[in-house]
């Protein structure tokens, strides 16, 4: 087992490997920039250590620093959670160079399965279904893009060949409009990923996005832990991701399941993984992409497997075997994440900065938060929005969602606004309840505009409440207590008519 461990990311990721390690008796490192020096994982980890200013492209995205930081700390393995240099290529690499272990899969899979393009060659050859796109390997130029597009047909996404998370990633309706949006999904790609490359890829309305699990090791054995639901998106960012998906049966299941592996085995991949289907309305579905990282919302799939995937990556990058067989892998219950975003979902989502003063965080049976700020941290505008994970377990679905609104109403932040409202909507949300939404639903059918009328009516009860409060102080206030008409209390006057009787 490795004996230090280097967290190269920040916030709830950088706590949730902490622990992990904790629970393997395995030292930590954590590196954090100059609006992180109070950060949650800085205080978890046994060592910490600058990286910089708080910009990703000075701290987070450092390559050099963070190696170098490595070897001054004797750590002798890197996890880099997910985002920043989770699917580079090339910091892998540069790990194994130096003798650093990397938690993840091998350079060469990353570049097979990191690059969209390259990816929907490599699982065609394996063949599995893709969803269609430009299919050619290497950086295509705007003119090339613009020529094939209408092709492809409209509409199409425009995505970014190096990240996910809805990066570098528009969608386009006309080839008039293409232009100017291939210019800004190269600028957000180069900032967000230190790459502008993008690619193009059908869009397929009216379906579901669905992503199987999966974890595998140098021994050849390759497993899935079953499905994600991640339809629930705006702007292609992921909200809220269920497990397993309402939609699917256990023949469905076992079917995605089978080529998801066969997809890892292509690439022979190794560590925890995820591929990415769409499914449309005839249950047809289609490899999108493969994370080579840990997912942000792999929670959901732990609760119902009872699988700590990140004790799993660390033992397969220590080169042993996987824990479980297919056979083993067990679905029990349903798990639902919200993830609690510091941002207004009655202004537009506007992204909400400032110090938390006051948080208090709901527990109970099924209940789990991962998060990495407290009272006190200030959220700044340097990262992504996201403060917290809420994972509730049920034993169903319905119990699930039962759990997840007691939960939301328990959970309190103050400082920013959240999108707690949201997930409050959403989980009374009668399409929600039935299952019945796809990728477009909250862009398209999901509306705050009667949480908004409620919480008018709230404010006013509220101002109403705080009238009638202040009303009664008023009037406390001004009672006046009147003197006793005989100018003294009556256990004098009972003194006095005693002496005056003996």
């Amino acid at each position: 087992m490795f004996n230090k461990v280097l967290i190269a990311n920040r916030g709830e990721i950088a706590v949730r490997i902490i622990r992990a390690c904790r629970e393997l008796g395995i030292e930590t490192v954590a590196v954090f920039s100059e609006a992180d020096r109070h950060a949650l994982h800085v205080r978890y980890a046994d060592e910490a250590y600058l990286l910089g200013p708080a910009p990703s492209r000075e701290s987070y995205l450092r390559m050099d620093k963070i190696l170098d930081i490595a070897k001054k700390s004797g750590a002798d393995a890197i996890h880099p959670g997910y985002g920043f240099l989770a699917e580079r290529e090339d910091f892998a690499a540069a790990c194994e160079e130096r003798g650093i272990a990397f938690i993840g899969p091998k350079p060469s899979a990353i570049a097979a399965m990191g690059d969209k393009m390259t990816a929907r060659n490599t699982v065609m050859a394996a063949g599995v279904p893709v969803v269609p796109g430009t299919e050619g390997e290497g950086a295509l130029s705007n003119e090339d893009l613009l020529a094939v597009a209408p092709q492809i047909g409209f509409p199409l996404l425009i995505k970014a060949t190096a990240g996910g998370g809805g990066k570098g990633m528009r969608e386009v309706r006309s080839l008039e409009e293409m232009p100017a949006l291939l210019e800004s999904a190269r600028r957000e790609a180069e900032s967000a990923f230190g790459d502008g490359n993008v690619y193009l890829e059908k869009l397929v309305e009216g379906a579901r996005h669905i992503e199987i699990q999966i974890l595998a090791d140098a021994q050849g054995n390759v497993i899935h832990l079953g499905e994600r639901e991640c339809s629930l998106q705006r702007r292609h960012q992921k909200l809220l991701e269920e497990a397993l998906s309402p939609e699917l049966d256990e023949e469905l299941r076992a079917r995605m399941g089978a080529v998801a592996v066969k997809a890892a085995q292509a690439v022979n991949y190794v560590n925890a993984g995820t591929i990415e289907f769409l499914l449309d309305k005839e249950h047809n579905f289609y490899f999108l992409e493969m994370n080579t990282r840990l997912q942000v919302e792999h929670p959901v799939t732990e609760m119902v497997t009872g699988i700590d995937i990140v004790k799993e990556q660390i033992r397969i990058a220590r080169g042993r075997a996987l824990s479980y067989r297919q056979e083993d892998v067990r679905f029990n219950g349903h798990a639902i994440e919200c993830r609690i975003n510091a941002e207004d979902p009655y202004n537009n989502f506007m992204p909400s900065t400032g110090r938390i003063t006051h948080s208090i965080l709901p527990t109970g049976p099924g209940v789990r938060v991962d998060t990495g700020v407290y009272p006190g941290f200030e959220i700044t505008p340097f990262y992504d929005p996201m403060i917290a994970k809420l994972i509730v377990w049920g034993e169903t679905r319905a119990q699930a969602i039962l759990r997840m609104r007691r939960a939301l109403e328990e959970y309190r932040i103050v400082g920013v606004r959240t999108n707690i409202p949201f997930h409050q909507t959403m989980m009374d949300s009668h399409r929600f309840m039935g299952g019945q939404y796809d990728t477009r639903f909250v862009e398209e059918r999901f509306s705050m505009d009667d949480a908004e009328d409620n919480r008018k009516n709230h404010d006013e009860t509220a101002a109403l409440l705080a009238t009638l409060v202040a009303h009664r102080a008023t009037e406390r206030s001004a009672q006046i207590v009147q003197r006793n008409a005989r100018d003294t209390s009556n256990w004098k006057w009972v003194g006095r008519w005693e002496r005056m009787h003996r």
